[in-house]
């Protein structure tokens, strides 16, 4: 049976990187990466001209800016590292089939039996760094006998514990003083309690030389020197160490462990043990990601539209039928044509509701056929669900629920004359381009209003009844000249013509959101009137009292 052996790749940068791999940064410029904990905005990520500058992960995003005022910050997007990290997770699956995220910057893989397919582990080694250098992302890894020694490798490799003051050390104090040490509420005679040892810090700059690859059978004597964070305690397990003087795992492995377990916990042994391989850590991969695809081969090239729509025809029908197996509806499908050059045109179809009808989805294709030029001819079509949602069965209602939610415009889970529309709209004109509105709360004219992309929301709820009526078109305040001083005046130019008021209903005032600074409303609070002038325009105008050359009259809008 083949010697186990596990890979742990650390990725200490991935939150910087996920942000900046892709955007075209100078290095010479401070940037920082930020994230909210527990209320505060947290220095979570730097890159080296930021480190330059003494700013370091854990420091306020204020105090970063008063230490560098230049610097750049942007917020941490956790599903931009999730993604980096699941591409990563699919790149490590050349090296071995069982692969699996340890945390939200790492990854471990079972080696066993697959170093040999690389050359041998120095040269997987080497592999990985090229890889590593080609992919622009930070790497440290550790390979070793257990999941538990390669995960301490990959972090603390080089990294020698030392006590924080002098007379940290156990062999240090007298037997009387050790035997009381643990009934203090605190560690008073060398002041306050070590903080543990952490993880080299790769943002510091190069790490120390030292061995990444654990020869089998050496784990206990190449752990022996490393700190005993590397078994992956808590602050609070390790606390009552480092008091004892107890720093690395050597110090560890000489007590007994049948007082270890008595006076620090089952914890402490059982993380002991899954380094050194007494307990088994096996590593589970994850699952792989469902695919729902349909392709066909073609014995000869096509190029006429009915032989596309017959391929169609052919391929719609199984890929709906593997997807209501699994309980899911297509929500954007991609139908690709792949020519006899190695060339390839694809179109999509976006549904405004998830389905495994192929009446319903082979329309949506069909509108969007002509855009395929055949060239030299097409040898295979394929069909992909790209998005996908599980599609749950539903609850029939009765006559008196079906009329409510008929008279309040609410799906009631058959397909609507409203979302085919949809459907076919945005067959035509891309789905991004058909929105709808749905109401927001603010008394602001210009923030009423949050527009959706229609074929991914819902129906939005009945909108509130404004305290006045709202104009039909809204558009940037433009200033207008009153001609006499009446509220409002009698007469105004507006768009160079010269308007005369019949009626006016008002004023309605409105005030800004004070917590928020709005710069088109710096002007203060606005008294807003319903026009109608001679000429036939219909409009909504208000006063504002701003003191500067902000405040006066303007048009912000016209009612139908």
């Amino acid at each position: 049976m083949a010697h186990k052996r596990y890979l742990s790749l650390w990725f200490p940068r991935l939150r910087l990187e996920s942000v900046t791999r892709k955007r075209d940064l100078d290095p010479a410029v401070p940037f920082v990466v930020t994230d909210t904990v527990h209320g505060a905005i947290l220095v979570v990520d730097a890159n080296p001209a930021a480190q330059v500058r003494g700013l370091r992960p854990g420091l306020p995003l204020a105090d970063a800016r008063a230490l560098c005022p230049d610097v750049m910050s942007s917020a941490c997007a956790p599903h931009q590292v999730a993604r980096l990290l699941d591409s990563l997770r699919h790149w490590a699956g050349r090296l071995s089939p069982w692969v699996s995220a340890d945390s939200d910057q790492s990854l471990v893989a079972d080696l066993t039996g697959c170093t040999h397919l690389a050359g041998g582990e120095a040269a997987l080694a080497d592999q990985l760094v090229e890889d590593a250098v080609r992919l622009q992302i930070t790497l440290r890894f550790g390979l070793a006998d257990t999941l538990g020694a390669a995960w301490a490798v990959a972090r603390y490799g080089g990294t020698q514990a030392t006590p924080h003051r002098s007379g940290d050390a156990i062999d240090q104090e007298a037997r009387a003083t050790r035997s009381r040490a643990h009934k203090r509420s605190n560690w008073e005679r060398g002041g306050p309690a070590p903080t543990p040892v952490l993880p080299a810090d790769p943002l510091s700059g190069p790490c120390e030389p030292a061995p990444r690859i654990l020869a089998p059978g050496e784990t206990l004597s190449a752990l022996a020197s490393l700190p005993i964070a590397c078994l992956r305690l808590t602050a609070q397990d390790m606390a009552p160490l480092q008091r004892l003087g107890l720093k690395t795992v050597g110090d560890l492995t000489a007590l007994p462990r049948t007082s270890l377990t008595r006076r620090f916990g089952v914890q402490v042994m059982r993380r002991l043990d899954q380094a050194s391989g007494a307990e088994p850590e096996p590593v589970s991969p994850a699952p792989p990601t469902a695919r729902f695809a349909t392709r066909l081969t073609l014995p000869e090239p096509v190029g006429l539209r009915k032989d596309l729509e017959a391929g169609l025809a052919r391929l719609l029908p199984p890929l709906c039928t593997r997807l209501r197996a699994e309980g899911r509806g297509g929500r954007r499908f991609v139908f690709s044509a792949h020519r006899t050059d190695r060339s390839h045109q694809s179109i999509v179809a976006t549904l405004a509701r998830a389905s495994t009808d192929a009446a319903r989805i082979a329309p949506l294709i069909a509108l969007q056929l002509d855009q395929i030029e055949a060239g030299f001819g097409i040898d295979m079509l394929r069909l992909e669900a790209v998005v996908s949602e599980p599609v749950t069965a539903t609850q029939h209602s009765g006559h008196a629920l079906a009329v409510d939610r008929a008279e309040t415009h609410k799906a009631s889970g058959q397909d609507t004359a409203l979302e085919t529309l949809i459907n076919r709209l945005g067959a035509r004109l891309k789905a991004e381009a058909v929105t709808r509105r749905a109401p927001a709360d603010s008394h602001i004219p210009e923030k009423s209003a949050q527009v959706h992309t229609a074929a991914f929301s819902a129906p939005s709820p009945p909108w509130p009844r404004p305290p006045a009526p709202r104009p039909i078109q809204l558009f940037p305040p433009e200033p207008i000249t009153p001609r006499d001083n009446a509220r409002p005046p009698l007469a105004f130019t507006w768009r160079r013509r010269i308007h005369q008021r019949q009626c006016a209903k008002g004023p309605e005032r409105i005030a800004p959101e004070w917590w928020l600074d709005t710069p088109d409303w710096r002007s203060g609070a606005r008294d807003y009137w319903a026009v109608e002038t001679a000429q036939g325009a219909r409009l909504w105008i208000y006063e504002a009292h701003g003191a500067d050359l902000s405040g006066g009259w303007f048009a912000h809008g016209c009612f139908a």
